[in-house]
């Protein structure tokens, strides 16, 4: 039925309004009630303009990230871990529709000789998606949440991500302007953590955010947002991570911040941070605090950066890492916070100052390193 209601609104060129939807199953020679003839409406319009049979779910406020891997296995993540849902599409077909739709609604292209797409929806919702036959079986559609309002530390500390008492010494590197990453997994709230630290920059200070895809939202009164472009079909009008940072830099920063360090921009960061740019910050992937500065010298190589010239910039560009795990409940939480160290060799390394406790952060031998450059702050 649904099929052929599709069609005549296609050829039509009609909105799924009700009425339309009752003229098309007239034309099929079929009467429905009112509620029917509704309940067809709603869902073919959230089929053709919304996010189709997905659309429950990303109006949860719990939901974080939507995953489809076949027409009947949709899976949520509401910050407990993945959970297998109900909800299924009629066939991969429909599954194949949703996911070249949104992209089209990005403005990319989503096809048979071009198969995957990473993109921001008009909402800040991430889509990534990927058409067979490179994922087997059926496209697989990945959504990552952008909730519209940041979470304050206080919620942050509520939600256990940081212990008791760890709020004190977050305000206080905010308040000392110094430079930090914040480490971790896909999905250990890097982006989250990041987005409320930002909210505590004095609202005389000027925020401008380099990122990939826009994902970070900062309750903060002067936010300057750039976001990276791809080329199009000709090749032409690529804006790359490291093409905005070199922007930023000239837009007066108080605070320069790279929404995920993972290429080039590394080499201009390390070099802003060392030219008077006081308190930028970014986030990175790594599996611990300590692997941070390895992670760095890798990007900073492929980049043209010889290793001694990285360490160096390194030492005196960056003052904290702060890693975030996620436990096998699916709790994210601040595992470690480091400071950096440079060794007799030259090399820098990463000094725990603190861990993760139940009850409080638990001092370890860089904590004194680290009150030095937090000041009162922290006490």
């Amino acid at each position: 039925m649904l099929d052929g209601v599709r069609q005549w609104l296609a050829e039509s060129g009609s909105d799924p309004t009700p009425a339309r939807v009752a003229q098309a199953l007239r034309e099929q020679g079929r009467v429905l009630g009112d509620a029917e003839v509704l309940g067809a409406a709603e869902q073919l319009r959230s089929e053709l303009v919304g996010t189709g049979p997905l659309e429950p779910l990303l109006a949860d406020p719990r939901v974080t990230d939507v995953l489809v891997s076949a027409p009947d296995r949709v899976w949520v993540d509401r910050g407990g871990g993945l959970e297998l849902t109900g909800v299924s599409f009629p066939d991969a077909a429909a599954v194949r529709r949703l996911a070249q739709r949104l992209a089209a609604v990005a403005g990319r292209r989503l096809d048979d000789a071009r198969p995957w797409v990473d993109a921001r929806l008009p909402d800040g919702t991430r889509l990534h998606a990927v058409l067979p036959p490179v994922a087997v079986g059926s496209t697989c559609l990945s959504l990552r949440v952008v909730r519209p309002r940041a979470f304050t530390l206080d919620e942050l500390v509520a939600a256990g991500t940081v212990p008791p008492g760890g709020e004190r010494v977050l305000r206080a590197l905010l308040e000392a302007r110094l430079s930090f990453l914040i480490s971790g997994g896909t999905g250990s709230g890097k982006t989250t953590l990041l987005s409320a630290l930002l909210g505590l920059v004095g609202p005389g200070q000027r925020i401008v955010l380099a990122e990939d895809s826009a994902e970070l939202r900062p309750d903060h009164p002067h936010v300057v947002r750039l976001e990276t472009r791809p080329a199009n079909q000709e090749g032409a009008g690529l804006v790359t991570l490291e093409d905005l940072v070199r922007q930023a830099l000239r837009m007066r920063p108080d605070r320069l911040v790279v929404g995920e360090v993972r290429g080039a921009e590394v080499v201009d960061l390390l070099a802003a941070l060392n030219t008077g740019h006081e308190g930028g910050c970014g986030t990175v992937h790594a599996n611990a605090a300590g692997d941070v500065p390895a992670r760095l010298e890798a990007l900073g190589t492929a980049a043209g950066l010889d290793r001694a010239a990285l360490h160096s910039q390194l030492a005196a560009a960056l003052s904290v890492v702060l890693h975030l795990v996620r436990d096998r409940d699916g709790r994210r939480r601040i595992a470690e916070v480091h400071v950096l160290e440079r060794e007799a060799s030259g090399l820098v390394v990463t000094v725990p100052a603190l861990r993760w406790g139940a009850d409080a952060f638990r001092y370890e031998r860089g904590w004194q390193r680290l009150r030095e450059l937090l000041g009162d702050g922290a006490l």
